[in-house]
């Protein structure tokens, strides 16, 4: 076995020339362990990911106890697995009547990839539409559906007839047509810098997908399980989608995506071809195991009011005359600088002083906040105060 750094570097495909390569030989909480003995308070989650913390004892459990049973047995949806469908049954607890039918994938990208496939299945259309500063995931129908030109031009072609609106502008939403098979956005924009629309443009943008038929579709694969203060964002605006695209947090820190719909459409998937849409490894075990296990505590503990609570206070306490904009709602907060250049300095100090933050693909001059829901104001204090000395220095 080689030295560690140098095979990170010649065997795993590297995602940017300067990865911030921290070793990782530890997490629990809201904290990082690495192998030179440093601790790093996480507010990043694994990029909204850890929404319970590291390693909740309670998913640990799951985790362990599933494994003594069974690991994969068989592609999705041929076997009764009593954690896929406990893990559905509780999901439909949660979420409005007509959201009752969940089909577990790997990830969120893949999630998204199944609901235009839904989507064009139920409408019999072909056109989608998306929103401007967009981020949907890294596959070729997702990408195609995404806002940021700089991530697709090396990709293209990519899929046809796709268009873009601006996001929270009234006059756009005209361009919804009976052509339309699908509208997708995030309820609150994430990779766009954290971007909260009005709920009468949420409300006005239900009613068009209602008037023309188009399946309206919530990507809450940042946004859902508490992160915003409301299990799901959606519910801030009072508007349900057709179709709700879940991820990063669903599997309590597991790979796992999902979509969610009525049992009336879902079931399209069954026939005319049948196999409409097909995982090997969606709903594993270990991954729905983990999710439920998951979702309990995060409404046992009352997490999504916590992360009200902590929004709030990192609201009041980033105050600095270098922070232009504090945005988002609950713990999905952007940090806006207007200054990309001072945004590194300002993270890499941060990581000099023991608090892991991170940078926006789209939204150079702001940084997040995304911590473990589980973050307490002790840690929120020492969150800020390491910001603030950054903010100084940089």
């Amino acid at each position: 076995m080689g030295d560690l750094r140098t095979a990170f570097r010649d065997h795993l495909a590297q995602t940017s020339p300067f990865p911030i390569a921290l070793d990782i030989t530890g997490a629990e909480g809201c904290y990082l362990h690495t192998r030179d003995g440093k601790r790093y308070l996480d507010l990043v989650a694994g990029l909204a990911v850890n929404n319970v913390g590291h390693r909740h004892p309670q998913v640990v459990a799951a985790i362990r106890e599933q494994a003594d049973r069974y690991l994969h047995v068989i592609p999705y949806g041929e076997f009764i697995q009593e954690p896929q469908v406990r893990f559905a049954e509780k999901l439909a607890g949660v979420l409005p009547s007509s959201l009752d039918c969940t089909y577990f994938v790997n990830s969120g990208t893949e999630a998204n990839e199944a609901a235009l496939k839904l989507a064009k299945r139920i409408t019999g259309r072909t056109r989608l539409v998306a929103c401007h500063g967009s981020y949907h995931g890294s596959t070729h129908g997702s990408l195609s559906i995404t806002g940021n030109e700089a991530k697709k031009y090396r990709n293209r072609p990519l899929l046809p007839d796709v268009h873009f609106l601006r996001f929270n502008t009234m006059a756009e939403l005209d361009r919804i047509d009976a052509d339309t098979a699908a509208v997708v956005v995030e309820p609150i924009q994430g990779d766009a810098g954290v971007r909260v629309p009005d709920a009468a443009w949420m409300r006005a943008l239900r009613e068009r997908c209602t008037a023309t038929g188009a399946m309206l579709v919530f990507d809450e694969v940042q946004t859902g399980f508490g992160r915003t203060g409301t299990l799901f964002a959606f519910e801030r605006f009072g508007v349900t989608p057709d179709i709700l695209v879940l991820g990063k947090a669903l599997g309590g820190g597991m790979a796992m995506g999902a979509f969610v719909g009525p049992r009336t459409h879902m079931r399209l998937l069954t026939h005319d071809p049948v196999l409409g849409h097909i995982t090997t490894f969606g709903g594993h075990p270990l991954a729905c195991a983990a999710g439920l296990a998951a979702l309990d505590a995060l409404l046992a503990e009352r997490l999504v009011e916590n992360a009200a609570r902590m929004g709030t206070l990192f609201k009041q306490l980033l105050v600095h005359p270098a922070i232009h904009e504090v945005r988002g709602e609950g713990l999905m907060l952007a940090v806006d600088l207007g200054d990309a250049d001072r945004v590194q300095r300002v993270v890499m100090h941060g990581l000099e002083r023991g608090v892991l933050g991170f940078w926006f693909l789209s939204c150079p001059t702001a940084f997040r906040i995304a911590p473990p829901l589980v973050i307490s104001e002790p840690q929120v204090r020492e969150a800020c105060a390491a910001i603030l000395a950054a903010l100084d220095q940089a």
